[in-house]
């Protein structure tokens, strides 16, 4: 840090200092200013330049140096000086003391952050240098943020500071009048009747509506700036149009045509999308064919007698392909032409936010809309590794039209889907590696989690790698290839390795379909993982352009897309009215492994990284009945809660079943429901949901009150030896009805023991 550097933080925590030590912040009340109102004004009539000045100054220096009091500062300055006085002392000496409290930061801060966060604030300062003004001023207007907030995080941004000045000297203007007219209202309060004066009163109304009434002022003025860079149309086609016909924008499409509005949906392929052409409905078909192999090859542990299955791949893909078709229905051109949606087969570009150029094969037409809700998903992601080009790589894509089981295949990636297809082509009879980069598999879950896929996955011959690193494809000596990759040994030593294979399916992510849209040239800017920017209301940088599903993130789940289409359809609709955001705290993800893996919320890896204090609560399904009479007891449990509390975190399961079981804890967490209720609602026996409630069981034997037990031992124990008529009478009760109570018993024997409390 440089010497001028030394000096302005020296100076500053010397301010601070003097602020607190000499009590400044308990002088600067409404009942001081009552107190000595008399007194201050006639000081006032005498010296008025002395004491305006001295009040000027005091406020430009407590905002330059970003101590408490502000807000209050405003309201005193209306009870001295009044509406006009004080909204002209205050309007510059905030302005003043904001453009100082910027520069403050600028030269302590901002050389350092540049040298460390190069990238990441270049991007941010383009964005400043195009929009900054207005942000800024959308900013000031709306209080989103505390003001000193704005001040600092600004001044390390290389906004000009005469544009900051001028902006929030406007910007803050009509907040500031709200609340030095309510200030003026406080200072004639003399009692408290006067609570209930109309102009008090008024000045509070003002306040709480003054952010509603600035977002519309926003809003308008985006639209304005919106219409000058670009022809709006006096005129629209439609009230939406959406780009993509997967799940988010069938369901958009859906939303919009149910409450009346003319929507058209514009698809270059096939309606449905991933999900139903090449994701989640042909590989849940591919990977029930392939549990049944595995069920017939352990059926003797049953007693039954199968042998080993005769599996024909052609015909496990004509199952594939006829889930396909059967589901089809669902997702047709003539469903949502019957619900009044306009659909259109081609490739759509918009000109401008209210544009969107559609080619129709040979022919184009442009159609004008108020809203456009972008819904194009993604693709696979395939890596630029060497030699990938001289081979038919195999994606989540292409795999469907395999006419042959492969007979060695490598997946690159163990994420879900690499997971999912590597079991099910091994189950089938392919010779199977799965190589993944990092520690474990699956790497958003817990290690443990991870583990037992693992092991499943170990047992069923599947050769998983990790720490590895895949390097090259190169051809081997006897027509085919193979996959040259790099690990690490338990010393450190990297080692070579090559992997042959018939087939190579690449897992490793997909990313957004962003291209060829004409966004780039409308400003919509991408984040750094290729999705595109939005905010937590889906809204693009254009106020009229939304986006939901796989081309937003973070999560490509068919089910998260539908969520965030109905958030982008209503706020597109309606959003000047109410918007709302898009919450990803109860979403529930699921991986359709054997055993499957279920989660909602967070897990412990999550919570350790976002330093959350949670305590876990396990609940192993060896112990579960249903589970000990299908053989299958493999998994867990696992529930995250608020510390001493039974509110819920976060669920995970690993099981048969998982996807089935976590909807329970999927309503809890979105409806606020605790343990202690999940506890208290009765489950039928034996099921696999009988694991909720005895998770919920161990959780409450886990928090019961020893002390109170403690007493109630006792208080038995005395019972006991009183050797009363009302205990007499209630043990011959008892002898005569000894099947009800033998029947208790067994009940409580259950839920205790067995249902883990």
């Amino acid at each position: 840090m440089t010497r001028r550097r030394l000096i302005l933080a020296a100076l500053i925590a010397l301010l601070v200092a003097a602020y607190f030590l000499t009590g400044a912040h308990e002088v600067l009340t409404l009942e001081n200013l009552q107190t000595e109102q008399d007194r201050f004004q006639a000081w006032l009539a005498a010296d008025p330049l002395t004491v305006a000045g001295g009040f000027f100054l005091i406020y430009v220096v407590i905002t330059a140096v970003s101590l408490p009091g502000a807000t209050l500062l405003t309201l005193l300055g209306g009870a001295l000086f009044g509406l006009g006085w004080g909204l002209l002392l205050i309007s510059f000496a905030s302005s003043l003391g904001a453009t100082l409290a910027a520069l403050i930061a600028r030269t302590l801060a901002r050389e350092p952050l540049e040298r460390r966060f190069d990238t990441q604030l270049e991007r941010i300062n383009a964005g400043i240098e195009r929009e900054g003004a207005f942000y800024l001023f959308t900013l000031r207007l709306i209080p989103l943020f505390p003001f000193f907030v704005i001040n600092l995080v600004m001044g390390l941004t290389r906004m000009r500071l005469t544009t900051f000045y001028w902006v929030s000297q406007l910007g803050m203007l009509p907040g500031t009048a709200v609340y030095v007219n309510a200030g003026r209202e406080l200072g004639n309060l003399e009692s408290l009747a006067g609570i209930l004066s109309p102009g008090l009163i008024g000045s509070f109304v003002l306040i709480g509506l003054f952010p509603w009434l600035a977002r519309g002022l926003v809003a308008i003025g985006k639209r304005r700036q919106l219409a000058r860079r670009f022809a709006r149309p006096a005129r629209f086609d439609q009230d939406i149009v959406v780009i993509g016909g997967g799940s988010a924008g069938l369901v958009a499409s859906y939303i919009a045509s149910a409450v009346k509005a003319r929507v058209a949906l514009v698809e270059r392929d096939r309606l449905g999308g991933d999900c139903l052409n090449t994701g989640c409905v042909p590989s849940k078909a591919l990977i029930r064919a392939a549990r049944l192999t595995r069920e017939i090859r352990e059926a003797p542990r049953f007693g039954v007698t199968a042998g080993e299955p005769e599996v024909d791949f052609t015909a496990v893909m004509g199952h594939v392909h006829r889930a396909i078709r059967e589901v089809e229905p669902h997702d047709s051109r003539e469903r949502y032409e019957g619900l009044g949606v306009e659909v259109i087969e081609g490739d759509a570009v918009l000109e401008d936010p209210w544009r969107v150029r559609i080619r129709e094969g040979d022919a184009e037409r442009v159609i004008t809309t108020r809203h456009v809700i972008i819904a194009s998903g993604a693709r696979p992601r395939v890596p630029p590794l060497p030699g990938l080009e001289a081979i038919e790589v195999l994606t989540s894509d292409n795999l469907w039209q395999l006419e042959t089981l492969p007979e060695r295949l490598v997946v690159l990636g163990a994420g879900p889907i690499g997971c999912e297809l590597g079991q099910s082509f091994a189950r089938l009879g392919s010779r199977v590696s799965l190589v993944e980069m990092g520690e474990q598999l699956l790497p958003r879950e817990d290690r443990d989690v991870a583990g037992e896929v693992e092991a499943r996955l170990d047992e069923e011959g599947v050769s998983v790698r990790l720490a590895t690193r895949a390097r090259r494809v190169l051809p081997d000596d006897h027509g085919g290839h193979v996959l040259e990759v790099e690990h690490s040994d338990e010393h450190g030593e990297a080692h070579l390795e090559r992997l042959p294979f018939s087939h190579l399916l690449v897992a490793v992510g997909r990313q957004a379909n962003v291209e060829g849209l004409g966004l780039e040239a409308l400003g919509v800017e991408t984040r750094g993982d290729g999705t595109l920017a939005v905010d937590d209301t889906l809204q693009s940088v254009l106020p009229n352009v939304w986006a939901c599903g796989d081309v937003a993130g973070p999560y490509q789940l068919t089910h998260a897309s539908a969520h965030q289409a109905w958030h982008a359809t209503v706020n597109a609709l309606f959003g000047e009215l109410k918007r709302f955001r898009v919450s990803y705290r109860a979403l529930p993800a699921v991986t359709f492994t054997d055993p499957e893996v279920a989660r909602v919320g967070l897990n412990e890896r999550e919570a350790q990284k976002q330093g959350v204090a949670v305590e876990v609560t396990r609940y192993a399904l060896s112990e579960l009945d249903r589970a000990i009479a299908e053989g299958n007891t493999r998994g867990f449990v696992k529930v995250l809660t608020v510390p001493g509390r039974d509110r819920l975190l976060g669920a995970t399961i690993v099981g048969p079943g998982a996807g089935e079981m976590l909807a329970e804890f999927t309503l809890a967490m979105t409806h606020g429901i605790g343990l202690n209720k999940l506890l208290g609602t009765i489950h039928p026996y034996p099921t696999h949901s009988e694991a909720v409630k005895a998770t919920a069981g161990v959780w409450k034997n886990a928090h019961k009150p020893e002390r109170v037990l403690g007493w109630l031992s006792r208080y038995f124990a005395w019972r006991r030896g009183r050797g009363d008529e009302t205990a007499g009478e209630a043990a011959a009760e008892a002898a005569v009805e000894p099947s009800a109570g033998q029947a208790a018993g067994q009940e409580a024997d259950r839920a205790t023991g067995k249902g883990g409390q």
